[in-house]
């Protein structure tokens, strides 16, 4: 058996690789969309193939920004029905690929709500969990998946205590990014502080989100009437269309609700574009948040899994 990374050449069968299970998926018009917009790339699709036929006998597939240096999530393990032991082949797989990028990315699995209670869901989820766990992704995270949708719930009245700006300067919004990390919920942040240095975690975080499809146009600081600052609000847009980025309040203003205050400006934000829908996540485990959406009228439609290496881990 040979593991490798695909080149052009495999496309028909990377196009035959399919995943008939209840889970989320690199299906064909999303590997050939992702390929052409460079959020693929041959080099982060993985292949075990057959030393005699070169049949593919596994495949996985990341995904990151068009001109990013490294891949971001894993989007897809399959695993041909043939293998007879795939959470081996899978992992084995997993661990070829992350040896060549020098790290293990985050691997991303979407599922409806109430997956548990689904069969198949739970086992399609099962053995790639102990592949993923044997290549190093120990850690385990649920997001809520929310969405605003035009026409069922109202567009926010604009903030009366608070004033947002645009702000140029990246390095601006590094240092409120540094604020709001400080004692912050967010699962992947509080994850991130436990190996980088505070400034260039927030360094980090800008220059994602400025890669991302939306606009760095639309990023909004919120003061208070005095001039303090008082968090920000980052409307901006994934491949799937217009999304809540990020938004946060700095600790010395929080406990005072603004932060349904930086999710309606949001919200507004891309409703006065014409947006019919906005789509969000947050860590199951952010109760205020996810109360905050709720006020605000996005309701609850999927799960995002997230598995990842402990960045303790040697």
């Amino acid at each position: 058996m040979r593991f490798r990374p695909a080149v052009k050449d495999d496309l028909d069968r990377l196009l035959g690789c399919v995943v008939d299970e209840s889970i989320s998926w690199a299906h064909p018009d999303r590997l050939l969309s992702c390929l052409d917009s460079g959020n693929y790339r041959y080099d982060r699709v993985w292949l075990a193939t057959d030393d005699d036929t070169g049949d593919i006998l596994a495949r996985a597939v990341w995904w990151g920004f068009p001109d990013g240096g490294r891949p971001l999530a894993l989007d897809c393990v399959y695993v041909h029905p043939s293998a007879r032991d795939r959470v081996s082949l899978a992992a084995e797989l997993l661990n070829h690929a992350h040896a060549a990028f020098g790290r293990a990315p985050e691997y991303h699995v979407f599922v409806l709500q109430g997956w548990r209670d689904d069969p198949e869901a739970t086992a399609a989820i099962g053995w790639r969990r102990q592949a993923a766990g044997r290549a190093g992704l120990t850690q385990e995270l649920e997001r809520l998946r929310y969405a605003w949708t035009a026409g069922d719930a109202p567009v926010p009245e604009p903030s009366e205590r608070l004033v947002f700006r645009g702000e140029e300067d990246d390095e601006v919004f590094v240092d409120a990014f540094r604020r709001v990390a400080v004692g912050t919920l967010d699962f992947a942040t509080r994850q991130a502080l436990r190996t980088m240095d505070p400034v260039e975690q927030a360094r980090e975080e800008v220059r994602d989100y400025v890669s991302m499809p939306g606009e760095r146009s639309w990023w909004r600081l919120a003061y208070d009437t005095s001039g303090d600052l008082v968090g920000f609000a980052l409307p901006s847009a994934n491949d799937g269309g217009p999304v809540v980025g990020y938004l946060g309040v700095v600790p010395e203003h929080r406990g005072h609700g603004y932060v349904d205050d930086l999710l309606a400006e949001i919200t507004r934000f891309h409703a006065e574009r014409g947006v019919q829908r906005i789509v969000a996540d947050t860590d199951a485990g952010n109760a205020p948040m996810a109360r905050a959406f709720d006020r605000a009228g996005y309701r609850t439609f999927a799960v995002r899994l997230v598995l990842s290496a402990d960045p303790d881990a040697p």
